[in-house]
């Protein structure tokens, strides 16, 4: 694990729909510089737990702290929250107004470059698909530098260089020391990229380590 200070921990957490138990007994923490991965099959509650984790939801159990305020934190979920009446360009200036942010026309079109969408500055993003829509949706965490990010499968909609682009920029994001929990389709490739692996199955946590002594046979 990192050495950085901690800036989200788990204690205990548990959560119902109803009757239906989604998981329970969840422990866990992340800190400053580290990269956690979160691992499960489908059903597991990895995105129920992501939102639980950003403060979008209560834990029916437990005990879930931020360390942090909430402009220092991110979140990238199934939506892509664009506005598709705006182009690229007006979407990111819209975000970062709603951030306090000012920032200049390079600025933005650096932000484009970064997510390979410079050449779309000036279209309107309802044309755009749904991998060119993630990629705008990734700008605007980019835009806000925050100090956590939550990413719910990020990877939905890119090909395979754009795919390659967001790896880079996750452990980027982790080297310039922000803490990322990720939830990724691709578990034995992502793995061997985080610090830490939380792995949920049959409704409880089944690892909770070092990224390096996880086994993800039947954890994607």
């Amino acid at each position: 694990m990192a050495d950085g200070a901690a800036v989200l921990h788990v204690k205990r957490a548990a959560k119902f729909f109803g009757n239906k138990l989604v998981f329970k007994e969840v422990t866990c923490r992340t800190a400053s510089g580290e990269i956690m991965l979160v691992a499960g099959p489908n059903g597991a509650g990895k995105s129920t737990l992501m939102r639980i984790m950003a403060g979008l939801s209560k834990p029916s159990a437990g005990e879930v702290a931020l360390h942090l305020e909430p402009e220092e934190v991110a979140y990238l979920g199934h939506a892509t929250f664009i506005y598709p009446g705006l182009t690229a360009l007006e979407n990111l200036a819209f975000w970062a107004a709603m951030y306090g942010l000012s920032p200049s026309r390079d600025e933005l079109d650096a932000l484009l470059q970064r997510v390979g969408l410079a050449r779309a500055a000036e279209e309107k993003a309802g044309s755009f698909s749904r991998g060119m829509a993630q990629r705008l949706n990734l700008a605007r965490i980019y835009l806000v530098e925050p100090k956590l990010i939550f990413l719910d499968e990020p990877g939905t909609g890119l090909d395979p260089a754009s795919l390659a682009r967001l790896r880079a920029e996750v452990v980027g994001l982790r080297d310039r020391g922000a803490a990322v929990v990720w939830i990724s389709h691709h578990v034995a490739e992502d793995a061997a990229l985080a610090d830490t692996v939380l792995a949920l199955g049959n409704r409880e946590v089944r690892y909770f380590g070092p990224a390096s002594g996880f086994t993800p046979e039947g954890a994607c």
